[in-house]
């Protein structure tokens, strides 16, 4: 189970990759460009057959028309998985958006709710995964102050196994 778990669950913990138009607004530029650097976050899995700890890495950098670049590597179970993308302001949706794409096969998008100082990314989706298992997809991810916490859940619907992790990253 552990090889899957790895394959599942490390791209939706990294999957704050987000695209837009190029001309975002000054303040949502300046937000996003506040979270560019190295960041870190430690965590354990559980909902498996044992807890199962991980650490992870996430860069993000400037990227061309106005957006931000993303590049996360996680390992679990002395697995490396890895997520990249972009995130954005839509000046004409209003709205951040997030895209990403994984080394497992996963990729989707997230819209970015702002309140205050803090955006919520939810991805949800509906799955098979490498080995063909239907899988269910949740992941929450907030940018808040100087940080960045990642929260999900997976449920594997052949077992109705259920895993669940929040990752707090800092720089």
């Amino acid at each position: 189970m552990g090889t899957r778990i790895s394959r599942i669950v490390l791209p939706v913990l990294l999957s704050a990759a987000f695209s837009g138009p190029a001309f975002a607004a000054d303040a949502e530029l300046a937000f996003l460009n506040s979270y560019i650097g190295n960041w870190r976050g430690e965590s354990v899995l559980t909902g498996g057959e044992k807890p199962e700890p991980f650490r992870c890495r996430l860069n993000i950098a400037k990227g061309n028309q106005n957006k931000i670049n993303y590049a996360g590597r996680c390992t679990l179970i002395n697995m490396n998985l890895s997520v990249s993308g972009t995130i954005a302001f839509s000046d004409q949706n209003q709205r951040f958006e997030a895209a990403m794409s994984s080394n497992a096969g996963f990729s989707g998008v997230a819209v970015g709710v702002k309140q205050g100082d803090r955006i919520s990314f939810d991805l949800k989706q509906r799955q098979a995964d490498r080995g063909g298992n239907d899988v269910r997809i949740g992941s929450k991810i907030i940018l808040y102050g100087d940080s960045i916490t990642v929260n999900y859940e997976v449920e594997f619907n052949d077992s109705g196994d259920v895993l669940v992790a929040s990752v707090p990253f800092s720089k």
